[in-house]
């Protein structure tokens, strides 16, 4: 956790979340790389690979989201970069698991735990691929509403080159590559990346294994885009899929269905609380995740956190 000099107040009414409670765990990593170099010491930080099928490997680290990566003919493929200073020790954990020069690299989202390796990426050739909204974001300043945080436009080398509006398919290293956009959950540039072939799907941060989920309100994420993304996953999966979380162990499709049934019982409960007028401090005092956070509620988002980003995005 990054030392914080003073508290800002995000949100108003007798349920203050402070900035202080925020920037706990993991969502210190939403600091950009810069930031993040110059506060944090990475040099403890090493990669974990984890084979997900043929020529596909997970690689995990505490601090940032997982990258999905492909080794081939082709020359590698790596969906989402990490932080830039990390870059080095991507490359050697790309060459342990038998891969090349980084040919491609695939973004499921704008935010800098996924995308501040892309410089460096970049710079040596990589070829970017995003959303559209991927690009539109990392080209102009943004305010993170959650930590009260604005980030930069990123420079020119990590911004995506190849943008799409809707779904787009490569053929590489032996692996159809689905990547299709999802809207509005985490963010509105959010993108699951299908290898059919070998029956894995990396989802980004439209889902975070047994944590509540981040609901971006200031990058137009929703609860409703959240349970849509899920659904996504689940008609292209299988009790042999291997997911990919955005952040978290490898995941599978009994796991996103609870993740699914969660989110969907939240949503009603919330739901049923606005048709009532209640208000957003109204409605964290009536505990709408009670029966949920035992088993979701210690990681990423705490109850009242969610809870609040849950019914902004529904007032929306």
């Amino acid at each position: 956790m990054m030392p914080v000099p003073h508290e800002n107040k995000l949100f108003g009414g007798n349920g203050v979340i402070t900035k202080t409670t925020m920037l706990g765990s993991a969502v210190a990593l939403m600091l950009s790389a810069s930031a993040l170099a110059q506060d944090q010491d990475l040099s403890a930080v090493q990669f974990r690979t984890e084979q997900v099928g043929n020529g596909l490997f997970a690689l995990i680290t505490d601090v940032a989201g997982n990258i999905a990566l492909s080794t081939g003919p082709d020359g590698s493929v790596l969906v989402d970069t990490q932080f830039a200073p990390l870059n080095d020790k991507l490359r050697a954990a790309v060459r342990a698991a038998g891969g090349t020069d980084v040919k491609y690299v695939i973004n499921t989202h704008w935010h800098f735990d996924h995308t501040g390796g892309n410089e460096p990426l970049g710079s040596a050739g990589a070829v970017i691929i995003a959303h559209d909204n991927v690009l539109t974001r990392m080209s102009t300043e943004q305010f993170l509403a959650a930590m009260n945080r604005r980030e930069p436009p990123a420079p020119a080398a990590a911004r995506p080159v190849v943008t799409f509006p809707q779904r787009t398919t490569f053929h590489l290293n032996g692996q159809v590559v689905n990547v299709i956009h999802v809207e509005n959950a985490h963010t509105d540039g959010d993108s699951i990346v299908h290898f059919p072939n070998a029956n894995v799907i990396h989802t980004g941060d439209t889902y975070m294994k047994d944590v509540y989920p981040f609901i971006d309100v200031s990058s137009n994420g929703s609860i409703d885009g959240f349970i849509a993304s899920s659904e996504a996953v689940l008609a292209r999966s299988d009790a042999s899929t291997k997911i990919i979380p955005g952040h978290g162990a490898i995941a599978n499709k009994a796991d996103m269905q609870r993740f699914h049934d969660m989110l969907v019982k939240v949503r009603a409960n919330i739901k049923t609380l606005i048709d009532q007028g209640k208000t957003e401090d109204e409605v964290f005092a009536a505990k709408p995740t009670q029966e949920f956070d035992a088993a979701w509620g210690q990681g990423f988002m705490n109850p009242e956190q969610f809870t609040r980003f849950a019914y902004q995005s529904l007032k929306r």
